[in-house]
C-alpha cells in the first residue's frame, strides 16, 4: 500500500482553484505506470501548519497499489507538481500543489530522500484524517500505532472540515 498526501492552497497556473488542482492530481496519480489508484479520500479544508496567515488548504490522501522504487515515485510526484505550477522555495510556503509520500507499505527509510514513512505525517491531522478514510487499518511502521490512535493523540489545534461533494475526482 502506497499512501500519497495531496494538498494545495493557491490557484493553479490556469487559475483553477486548489480543489480542482487536487482532483487533477488524483487523476494524474491514477495514470502513473505500474500503479493503480485504489482509493481517494474526500477533500478536506484545513488550516496551515504551522499556523500562518496564508490561505486555507485543500487536502486528501490517495491510496495506490503496485511496485515502484521510492526515488522513481518521488520523481513522478515532482513532475505532477511541476505540471500544476509548483515552485519550490521557502519551507511551508503556500503552494499550487504538494504531493508527499506518506508511506510505502512498511518500508522504513531514514535516508536518502524520500524519507519513509514521512517524518511528520503522524503529527498532522490534515494527513491522518483523510488517511483514515482510505486505510483505516494503517499502522505507522516506526511507531507501531494505528492511525486512529495517532488521530486521538493530535493536539486539536488544526481545523479540518470535509468539503461537500461526493466524488473526489469530479466536481
Amino acid at each position: 500500500m502506497i499512501l500519497i498526501a495531496i494538498g494545495a492552497n493557491l490557484p493553479g497556473p490556469d487559475g483553477a482553484p486548489p480543489l480542482e488542482t487536487c482532483r487533477r492530481a488524483g487523476l494524474a496519480l491514477a495514470g502513473l505506470p505500474g500503479l493503480r489508484l485504489v482509493a481517494l479520500s474526500g477533500w478536506f479544508e484545513t488550516t496551515p501548519v504551522p499556523p500562518s496567515a496564508q490561505p486555507l488548504y485543500v487536502n486528501g490522501i490517495a491510496r495506490l497499489e503496485g511496485v515502484i522504487a521510492p526515488e522513481a515515485l518521488l520523481a513522478a510526484l515532482q513532475a505532477i507538481e511541476q505540471t500544476e505550477g509548483r515552485a519550490r522555495g521557502i519551507a511551508n510556503a503556500p503552494r499550487t500543489l504538494d504531493l508527499d509520500i506518506v508511506a510505502m507499505g512498511d518500508l522504513v527509510r531514514p535516508a536518502p530522500d524520500p524519507v519513509l514513512p514521512h517524518p511528520r505525517a503522524h503529527l498532522r491531522g490534515f494527513v491522518l484524517v483523510p488517511l483514515a478514510e482510505v486505510a483505516p487499518g494503517w499502522v505507522h511502521p516506526v511507531l507501531g500505532r494505528p492511525v486512529t490512535a495517532l488521530i486521538a493523540a493530535l493536539p486539536g489545534s488544526e481545523r479540518i472540515r470535509l468539503l461537500a461533494g461526493a466524488d473526489p475526482l469530479q466536481g
